[in-house]
């Protein structure tokens, strides 16, 4: 027992300690490395006035904006980099006004109840989505909107679709209700249109020595790096900035060789052997196998051909064979198919009745439906009253059902054929995978030559040793490129071709001349200004980027827009050395005198109207010219413009050419001259008023 006391006494504060290190530790590690860490990624890629957009809504929000995107252009759309920077940025600036203009509600109060969305469906000024849904040629078909209702009863889908519709018109409708009290704050007083019309009620006619800033030579005028700061400082506003980085860079082209480019064509060469003896029947399947432009199963007016080589391959025999040629990157052989006469354009109406097993409408009861249909117009019945009542394809619902088509117009090719190779008037039920179309050939004009024709086309690529070659010259320059220096120095021994990328935003997956360059970006906002970077790939180039500036936002820093800056500086020092010169003249003569610069003369000067006859853009001789103190008595003070300093004497003034304007005109234009700004400005304006926090750049 005395043992264990003397460990109690001796020990009992250190153990003490022990424990409480154990519990801090266990508390720090939950803090940086639990679930809530302090360490753990952050998965916001923005906020707006403190509200986050995760990283997973965000992609969920361009994925339906690309779903949209594709379902508007026809379905399957092949999106490139740039289209997919730009739905990024799309996406990124709706939940910005999203944001935006929420708080202004918020704060103004501003909501749609229930009854005011039934009201935008029902009441006598239905909304344009409404509308746009369920009309026809700008009015509302109220039965087919409410048959439509009640059909959402029972359908998951529709009413979903409706949900999302009443959705849509109560955003709609706040957004006008916060446009609305705003235009009502627009107001152009009556005081000020007055003062206006009195300042345009008459022009000058003005005497005037100039002393242009040219005659002073910019290398007598010394400016400190003192001077231009504190310029940007007096002038921040117009120096404001987005974040960005300044790289530049060379480039190792993979291009293919002389070699490469025999390789490709031998192996046409050999597939051409089989090109000039494959039947018609067979020609698809050996063009999508082989080539790299697929067959495209269809005809074109040989007025609407816009190949290379078109002259010698549109006047082709049948079955003839015309290459190699070069078609972009791509050596090509042409072989004409088929040829026959069609007209070049064709006007078309048609009601689709879709097969909806969902809606009880089989396949047997939709062909039934659509020879119905026929009968029935056939009949004399009015086949717009039967596109509104009965038609399923809404995008042609407001013409009536009526299409254009061209022989390359993209439709299904059974609706095609018959638009082309039927009779004008003639009408059939045509079968499409969309379902039973009731059509009517309306029009065709210019019957003339089509052609078909399939291409066997191969790209030249770069072999592995070109590219090899490519990447050792790349991987030889970056090891010798250390910094700076080397990076300019290597550069010119080297006798490369050094690019600029400027303005490069965190957001930026494409560089113009290098393509998809994300990963170069990401590099540039880790990088130090002055860093060179490794090899990059990008696609068939190889790339050694060097870090030449960061631009943090706010005000620009002097080495930016030191060449702007300077001559602004350089500018102001002269016209203080000019006016120093002129001292306070008495007299226009005097000017002249003192600066050896003649009297010379401007007529029709207007104060409403910055430009000058033969001296451009001076709104301070403008404004000048109308001075009540100097009138036409007195000289005025040497006035500092933009392209010289300035001595003005009124000779006389004159009534303006063109009649007063009434002033509550006056007062409307304007009015609605800052009404057509509102929609595209107050986002913007309300934006950097707001704290919006973009770090997307961090996660992507």
């Amino acid at each position: 027992m005395s043992v264990i006391q003397k460990i109690r006494d001796k020990y009992a504060v250190v153990i003490v300690v022990v424990i409480c290190v154990a519990i801090v530790s266990f508390l720090l590690q939950d803090a940086f490395f639990g679930r809530n860490s302090l360490t753990r990624r952050s998965n916001v890629v923005g906020k707006v006035n403190g509200e986050s957009l995760e990283y997973a809504d965000y992609q969920r929000r361009i994925t339906d904006f690309e779903n949209n995107y594709r379902q508007r252009m026809g379905g399957n759309v092949n999106l490139s980099e740039e289209d997919r920077q730009s739905i990024r940025e799309k996406v990124w600036n709706d939940f910005l006004s999203e944001e935006i203009l929420k708080a202004q509600y918020d704060k103004l109060g501003i909501a749609v109840t229930e009854a005011e969305v039934v009201d935008q469906f029902t009441g006598k000024n239905p909304n344009p989505i409404v509308v746009q849904q369920f009309g026809r040629n700008g009015q509302l078909n109220t039965t087919e909107m409410l048959n439509i209702i009640r059909q959402g009863g029972s359908n998951p889908q529709i009413r979903e679709a409706l949900h999302t519709m009443q959705a849509q018109i109560k955003d709609y409708q706040t957004q006008q209700k916060y446009v609305t009290l705003v235009r009502q704050g627009i107001y152009y007083p009556k005081w000020l249109a007055k003062q206006q019309q009195e300042d345009n009620s008459q022009t000058a006619t003005v005497s005037y020595v100039s002393v242009p800033y040219a005659t002073i030579a910019d290398s007598t005028v010394k400016v400190t790096d003192a001077e231009l700061q504190r310029y940007i400082n007096d002038h921040s506003k117009l120096f404001q900035v987005e974040e960005s980085r300044k790289v530049e860079y060379v480039s190792f082209d993979a291009i293919p060789s002389a070699v490469d480019t025999a390789a490709a064509v031998q192996q046409l060469m050999a597939l051409k052997l089989e090109l000039d003896t494959v039947s018609a029947k067979d020609i698809a399947l050996f063009i999508n196998r082989n080539s790299d432009t697929k067959y495209y199963d269809g005809f074109i007016s040989k007025s609407e051909a816009r190949m290379p080589m078109r002259d010698s391959i549109v006047d082709l025999p049948i079955g003839g064979v015309f290459g190699p040629y070069y078609d972009n990157h791509l050596i090509s052989f042409a072989k004409m198919i088929e040829r026959k006469s069609m007209p070049d354009s064709v006007k078309v109406r048609h009601i689709l009745i879709a097969e909806n097993p969902q809606e009880g409408v089989s396949d047997s009861i939709a062909k039934g439906r659509a020879d119905s249909i026929l009968a029935a117009v056939k009949g004399g019945a009015s086949f717009s009253d039967l596109v509104a009542k009965y038609s399923d394809d809404q995008g042609s619902k407001q013409t009536n059902g009526e299409y254009d088509l061209t022989p390359s117009s993209q439709f299904v090719p059974e609706f095609k054929d018959f638009a082309f190779s039927g009779a004008k008037g003639e009408y059939k039920v045509v079968k499409t995978q969309f379902g039973y179309h009731v059509m009517q050939i309306m029009d065709q004009k210019n019957i003339g030559t089509a052609i078909k024709v399939a291409y066997l086309a191969k790209p030249v690529e770069a072999s592995k040793e070109t590219n090899n070659t490519a990447y050792s010259a790349a991987s030889d320059f970056a090891s010798k490129t250390r910094n700076s220096g080397a990076f300019q120095k290597n550069i010119q021994e080297g006798k490369l071709v050094k690019k600029i990328a400027d303005n490069v935003r965190p957001m930026d997956f494409v560089i113009p001349g290098l393509g998809q360059s994300r990963e170069l970006v990401r590099w540039a906002y880790d990088a130090k200004k002055g860093d060179v970077s490794t090899v990059f790939t990008l696609d068939d180039k190889y790339v050694v980027a060097m870090l030449t500036s960061v631009r943090e936002e706010g005000t620009a820093p002097l080495e930016d827009v030191r060449q702007l800056v300077e001559s602004e500086v350089r500018k102001q020092k002269k016209a203080d050395q000019i006016i120093a010169k002129l001292g306070t003249p008495s007299s226009l003569d005097a000017a002249a005198k003192a600066s050896s610069q003649p009297v010379l003369k401007a007529e029709g000067v207007s104060f409403a109207t910055p430009f000058i006859p033969a001296l451009g853009f001076e709104p301070r001789v403008a404004g000048a010219s109308f001075n009540k103190n100097w009138g036409t008595k007195a000289v005025s003070a040497p006035i500092e413009g933009n392209a010289g300093v300035y001595v003005v004497k009124v000779d006389e003034y004159q009534p303006a050419a063109q009649p007063a304007q009434d002033i509550p005109q006056m007062q409307a234009a304007y009015e609605q001259s800052v009404i057509s700004m509102l929609n595209s400005q107050m986002t913007q304006i309300l934006k950097k008023l707001s704290n919006v926090k973009d770090t997307r750049g961090k996660l992507f």
